[in-house]
Formats: structure tokens, C-alpha cells, sequence
């Protein structure tokens, strides 16, 4: 057994040459690319400010987090909150009937495909290209954010759905036809328990994504947190800087850990 076994390694391709030749390239590349590396601000006050920043962040600007208004950052977070999570349910909706359309073992190729090129095209255009695109239709604020979120939402959810569809177990539903099932119970009994634990795992996945994106879209005026916390950074006010992100870390920690939850509860049953 050892012979053969040294007999194989004896007859293995010696390709250790190969080996090195890539690593150098690799090495040779990641060089070059650090030679390409400049720095801004030679004077070192870059160093001062990089300092101001993180003195700024960790010293946060306590009558700016407790403000209760609407300029606080209480009002804005649940703003930003309201976008992704409304977002997320208006994208659901229409992803629903996007996906059965697109779903190749339940519609004809030609039919599938068509919509399959369509999600693809929506997925395609970024985000900040949707929002800059709605607020010349409906002007800055979270109307803009809302529908943004949404068009945005459609094209991950619907390819995630069209999976769920796609691996759907075709012998319950023979199963409940030869029992004499209706097509409303065939849907109700055999494709929604199917379905419903990998929508919601989606769902809530997509959600995380839009809370986060629906940050930075507040940086185009689509509503939300984004635009103070740009305006705070362009006037040099770190401390309402160190407040917002701190708010920006609560709420996500917090969204984290009941969206976890809610995931040990689908697993589970």
C-alpha cells in the first residue's frame, strides 16, 4: 500500500515551478500597485486631523443624541428605519409575482426568460442612480429613499425567490392533487409551507442590507440619517458626527440581534 501510494506521489505532475512563477507575479503586481500609493498631505496635518476625527467620534455630542425633534437622531434613525423597512415590503410585493413568472419550472422558457432579463436589468442600475433619478421626480425626502429602497429591493429578493421556487418539492403537490386538493389548497397546504420560511429568512436579510443602504442614500437628499451626518462631516463637526454613529450602531445592534431571533425561530420551526 505505502509503495503505491509513494508510486503515485513519484508519477504526480511537478509543477512546483508553476507555483513559485505565480507567486512572484503576485508578489510583483501588489508591489507595483504600492509604488502607485501617494499621500495627500505631506505637511502632516493630516495626522491632526485624522485625530480631531476619532477624538470627535468618541466624544459625541450628547444634547444632539437625546434631541427628540424632528432634527434629532432619534427622529432620523426611525426615519432611515421606516425607508428600509417599507422599502423592503413594497419590493417583496412585487418581487412575488416576478418570481413565479420567472420561475422555469412553472412558466414556459420563453416566458421565464423574459423576466429573468428584466430582474437582471433592474438589478443592474445602482442605487444611487435610483435615488438620484426619484428625486427629480418626487424632490428630496423619504418618498425619494422609499421608492429608491424599493426598485432596489426587487432584484436581489426576486432572484432569491426564484431559487426557493425553483427547488419547490413537485411530490407534495402530486400528492395533494391525487387526494382531490383544490388549487387554493394546493397553494395553501403544499407551496406556502414550502415557501414562507425562505421568504422570510430573505426578507429580513434584505432588510439589513436596506437599513445600512438607506443610510448612504441620505447622502443624495433621499431622506433619512445620511444628509446631516454628510453635512456634520462637511462642516467639520465631528462631535454630531460621534452622535450619529452612535445612534447608526444602537439600531443596528439592536435590529441585529431580533432579526437573529427571528431566524433561530424559521430554522427551528
Amino acid at each position: 500500500m505505502n509503495e503505491a501510494i509513494l508510486k503515485m506521489y513519484e508519477r504526480e505532475p511537478k509543477n512546483w515551478y508553476m507555483k513559485i512563477a505565480i507567486a512572484l507575479l503576485v508578489v510583483g503586481l501588489l508591489a507595483w500597485s504600492l509604488s502607485a500609493v501617494q499621500s495627500g498631505n505631506d505637511t502632516g496635518e493630516g495626522i491632526k486631523i485624522a485625530g480631531k476625527i476619532v477624538n470627535g467620534i468618541f466624544h459625541p455630542d450628547t444634547k444632539l443624541l437625546f434631541d427628540f425633534t424632528t432634527s434629532g437622531v432619534a427622529y432620523l434613525l426611525l426615519e432611515t428605519l421606516c425607508i428600509a423597512f417599507l422599502g423592503t415590503i413594497v419590493g417583496a410585493v412585487l418581487s412575488v409575482p416576478l418570481s413565479f413568472f420567472a420561475a422555469f419550472n412553472l412558466m414556459p422558457k420563453p416566458v421565464a426568460l423574459l423576466f429573468r432579463v428584466l430582474i437582471m436589468a433592474i438589478r443592474t442600475i445602482p442605487a444611487f442612480v435610483y435615488g438620484l433619478m426619484f428625486i427629480r421626480v418626487t424632490g428630496p425626502g423619504a418618498f425619494a429613499g422609499l421608492l429608491t429602497m424599493s426598485l432596489c429591493s426587487i432584484g436581489m429578493i426576486s432572484k432569491m425567490f426564484i431559487e426557493s421556487i425553483e427547488n419547490l418539492d413537485i411530490k407534495i403537490l402530486e400528492s395533494l392533487d391525487a387526494a382531490g386538493c383544490t388549487m387554493f389548497q394546493k397553494i395553501r397546504y403544499g407551496i406556502l409551507p414550502q415557501l414562507f420560511p425562505d421568504f422570510m429568512s430573505t426578507l429580513i436579510y434584505r432588510f439589513d442590507m436596506n437599513l445600512r443602504d438607506a443610510t448612504v442614500l441620505g447622502l443624495v437628499g433621499a431622506g433619512g440619517i445620511g444628509a446631516p451626518l454628510i453635512f456634520a462631516m462637511s462642516a467639520y463637526k465631528w462631535n454630531q458626527v460621534g452622535a450619529i454613529l452612535v445612534g447608526l450602531v444602537v439600531l443596528i445592534l439592536i435590529i441585529e440581534v431580533i432579526s437573529s431571533k427571528i431566524r433561530t425561530r424559521l430554522i427551528s420551526g
